[in-house]
């Protein structure tokens, strides 16, 4: 008698959707944590920026770091 020991999914490999499913989940909240990082630090003041040693030009570059590391 043969013994199936292996399935697969209609489109025939194995775990493609769920891989796609939690990649596209971890690229959308990466994204919220940029937004979010943008948003709170943009709420500042020039002067609360400062005291913290940033100017706002620096809020895109941090919040991308932040969100998805180092480059």
């Amino acid at each position: 008698m043969a013994m199936m020991t292996e399935t697969r999914n209609a489109v025939g490999h194995p775990g493609l959707f769920s891989r796609l499913v939690t990649g596209l989940a971890e690229r959308y909240q990466r994204h919220r944590t940029y937004r979010s990082c943008v948003a709170e630090l943009s709420a500042l003041s020039d002067r609360e920026l400062r005291d913290l040693g940033l100017h706002r030009s620096m809020i895109r570059s941090l919040a991308h770091e932040e969100a998805y590391g180092s480059m």
